[in-house]
């Protein structure tokens, strides 16, 4: 996405709770109109840091701006926000109108005001059928969508997502990620989205902010994080599977190698300056989905025999376990061409497509 003027800024933001320190001296400039997700495992940080941007919690040090105001001591209701939770919190004795139109009540506005604001949302969001409806008579998703309409009437600025699909089901998750990714493309609003859900992250933000222990790792395109993670622990995280990892040591020189249990990876294609690699531990990292196998393998820079260990079926195609230099190893084979376990087969990949990662830091490269 395009730079542009920031929407949300913060500031060496940090957040404490008695002596432990959650958040970590963060800053973050977030573009008008940007969606971006913030990712990472339970207890990162994440949901945290939402929630001092909507004004709910207050912060230990730093400032946030939205569109320019330092909002840093704010309430929640005068940041020019919406925010969306994981739970719905809807009233269960209001029908869906009143529950869009009560926080619009409460702040005074003009009743055809109200009704205009809730006819757009509910265009929008495709909830008309649903307005003299009440919660208990509603399936989940539909509750999700007038969740978010609620957020939608406020016409604010900034729309604040905390794990907004975690409570659905598979197929409702995929539904609501392509309604949520409509209303971006269709309002350009800023939005900044939580979850622990990499495909969410992947599919939805225009940047992902990759959280751990209260710091953010990384930040960048969603392709950028996935072909160059700066880390192991962001390696791991994003991918499903995740990618492979075999512990060894780096050989550098001109003619840099990764060597581990009778494996020599000639790195010659890899990104970095081969005069300077310097010779340690290392850990080469490789994902599946860049891993062949048969005759294009073959055909490879690097490439090798290898014996079928497991095999899990995935309808379109298969995931294969076997093991090179010692560690696990997966790949993607197609369905239509079924292996059997005890099989022997050639397996290849380019070390451009590859990471590697220094063993004491994790860093990499």
């Amino acid at each position: 996405m395009a730079a542009g003027k920031p929407s949300v800024s913060i500031k060496d933001l940090s957040l404490n709770f008695g002596n432990v320190q959650v958040l970590q001296a963060l800053n973050l400039d977030i573009a008008e109109g940007e969606f971006l997700v913030l990712l990472g495992p339970s207890g990162c940080g994440k949901s945290t840091l939402l929630n001092c941007i909507a004004g709910l919690l207050d912060i230990s040090d730093g400032q946030i701006f939205i569109n320019g105001k330092n909002v840093t001591w704010e309430e929640p209701k005068d940041r020019g926000i919406g925010m969306v939770f994981q739970s719905y919190a809807l009233y269960p004795q209001m029908t869906v109108e009143g529950n869009l139109s009560f926080g619009l009540k409460t702040a005074g506005l003009p009743k055809d005001e109200i009704a205009k604001r809730i006819a757009r949302a509910s265009e929008i969001l495709q909830i008309e059928p649903l307005l003299k409806r009440k919660p208990s008579a509603l399936s989940g998703g539909q509750r999700q969508r007038v969740a978010i309409g609620r957020a939608l009437v406020r016409d604010v600025d900034v729309f604040l997502f905390d794990e907004p699909l975690s409570n659905l089901d598979a197929k409702l998750r995929s539904e609501l990620r392509v309604e949520i990714k409509r209303l971006h493309q269709r309002l350009a609003n800023t939005m900044i989205y939580v979850t622990h859900d990499q495909i969410e992250a992947l599919t939805l933000a225009d940047r992902i902010a990759v959280m751990k222990g209260g710091v953010i790792q990384q930040l960048d395109a969603p392709q950028a994080i996935y072909n160059r993670p700066v880390n192991r622990f962001v390696a791991d995280f994003l991918g499903s599977p995740s990618m492979n990892f075999i512990s060894g040591q780096l050989e550098g020189g001109e003619k840099p190698h990764f060597k581990a249990d009778g494996v020599s990876v000639p790195l010659d294609r890899y990104a970095f300056d081969k005069s300077s690699a310097a010779t340690g531990a290392c850990i080469f990292g490789i994902r599946p989905e860049h891993i062949a196998h048969g005759e294009q393998a073959a055909a490879l820079p690097f490439s090798r025999e290898i014996e079928v260990e497991i095999i899990e079926p995935m309808g379109s195609d298969m995931l294969v376990w076997t093991k090179l230099g010692g560690s696990n190893l997966t790949f993607r084979a197609e369905a239509e061409k079924p292996l059997k376990v005890g099989d022997r087969v050639i397996v290849g990949f380019d070390p451009a497509r590859a990471s590697l990662f220094d063993a004491p830091t994790g860093n990499r490269i």
